[in-house]
């Protein structure tokens, strides 16, 4: 068998786990989410959850990875031989193709408008006309369609070229970029008139807002925004070499994710208030929202408008790409280690069940937008499937695993590096708690409320 891949520094984890955490969660997702649940209030229960439910199960998913250097599957199978805990290593490599499915529509969307805006469509002239814009193109058939194929396609091309060469790769070269553009639309975004409103409504809370609704949501988005529950961070922890620092890998991914997720709420939420658009729009939001402003600007300064459009949507596009490629990464790992296959023979059967569920969620926006299950549309029903069940459920697995049913001496191990690195004994306890006791409580009553709700 051939020595399995690990990422060459630490650089290199905390880009790719940040490049999985950071995607369409952070720039497409948060600021619709924030929206739908008030603003400010939503984002403190967002920052709380993150600490002490995602950071935890992010640390379990690492811990089990690492541990076994192996994916879900093998991992489980490693630390608990002859146990039913293999079988979590399926729920791991469904989880991720579902949610690749429907993201890979977003991803197209992205593609879509990364094309307009190099084709100069967000001109001044075009002002009453984007508004439909996104609802026409999103309800017809070819177009969403062919932008999902070549989002998934470069996806597994990625994929394909292996861990250093193509993740670690795409990562290291990405990321930085991706930060940096995020950056300059925030500026300007803060900039435009009316956007004080914006900042106010991100930075004023109003605590009457706080539902058990809004909770489940802001719980359920820091799971979505850092991937977590889906075996992704684990299968990225798998290829970290022994010698790394998993608590500082951890926490730098962590924060990287948490602040790129505020930078993404600040460079959309005022440019939603500038255009006077209802905060709550839905997952259409940044698609119908920022090309307004684009054909605002453009009256004044044509080349900076068309300038800003395109490095918005291609930032989009890119931060679609880094998570997407690390949810196809999961089956990969499980079909290359537990069944023998060769990266193209896994990519040649990922793609196109990936790539069908993609297009019924696709045409769930048009043709089939009358087929409902549980009453929602295919779309929105495996959002809502892996984002407010299978995610936590598989969080409450990890977190029980780690906490419950591996030894506290390995756990001590894997952050200390077998005793090679010095780690603080309160900080390790104060950790081990909220693995053990805090996040799988908390994972329950996000589960529970999801299915009242």
């Amino acid at each position: 068998m051939a020595q399995r891949e690990t990422f060459g520094s630490r650089a290199a984890v905390i880009m790719a786990m940040a490049g999985s955490a950071i995607g369409l969660g952070n720039i497409w997702r948060f600021p619709y989410t924030v929206g739908e649940g008030g603003g400010a209030a939503f984002i403190i229960v967002y920052l709380i959850s993150s600490l002490l439910l995602a950071m935890p199960i992010f640390l379990a998913e690492s811990i089990i990875g690492r541990t076994a250097q192996a994916g879900t599957f093998n991992a489980m199978d490693k630390l608990a031989p002859g146990s039913k805990w293999k079988w979590l290593g399926l729920l791991t490599v469904i989880s991720p193709l579902i949610i690749v499915s429907f993201y890979s529509v977003v991803g197209g969307w992205s593609f879509e408008y990364l094309l307009k805006a190099l084709t100069l469509s967000f001109g001044p002239e075009s002002t009453d006309s984007i508004a439909p814009m996104f609802g026409n193109f999103a309800s017809s058939t070819w177009g969403p369609v062919l932008c999902h194929t070549f989002f998934i396609t470069a996806t597994c091309l990625i994929v394909l070229a292996g861990v250093k060469k193509g993740i670690e790769k795409f990562a290291k070269l990405t990321m930085p970029v991706l930060l940096v553009l995020i950056v300059v639309i925030m500026i300007y975004a803060v900039s435009l008139p009316g956007a004080g409103e914006g900042v106010r409504y991100l930075l004023k809370p109003d605590f009457s807002k706080i539902t058990g609704r809004v909770i489940a949501s802001a719980m359920g988005q820091s799971f979505f925004s850092l991937s977590l529950g889906v075996g992704t961070i684990l299968i990225y922890a798998s290829y970290m070499k022994k010698e790394e620092n998993l608590f500082t890998s951890g926490l730098g991914t962590a924060a990287f994710d948490l602040i790129f997720a505020m930078i993404a709420g600040f460079a959309v939420m005022p440019a939603v208030f500038a255009a006077g658009i209802e905060p709550g729009a839905g997952p259409g939001l940044i698609f119908e929202t920022m090309p307004y402003i684009f054909a605002k600007m453009g009256a004044a300064a044509p080349w900076l408008s068309a300038t800003i459009a395109i490095l918005f949507f291609l930032t989009i596009l890119v931060a679609a790409l880094t998570s997407s490629i690390s949810m196809v990464e999961a089956g990969v790992a499980y079909l290359t280690e537990e069944k023998g296959l060769t990266r193209r023979k896994a990519i040649s059967i990922l793609l196109p069940s990936t790539w069908a569920l993609g297009v019924l969620c696709s045409l769930s926006f048009g043709p089939l937008s009358e087929v409902h299950i549980l009453g929602c549309t295919i779309f929105d029903f495996c959002d809502k499937l892996t984002s407010n069940y299978l995610m936590a459920f598989g969080g409450l697995l990890f977190t029980f695993f780690v906490g419950w049913k591996m030894k506290k001496e390995t756990v001590w191990n894997e952050f200390t590096c077998n005793g090679s690195q010095k780690f603080n004994c309160a900080l390790f306890s104060l950790v081990y708690f909220l693995i053990k006791w805090v996040a799988p409580i908390g994972i329950v009553i996000i589960f529970i409320t999801n299915l009242v709700l």
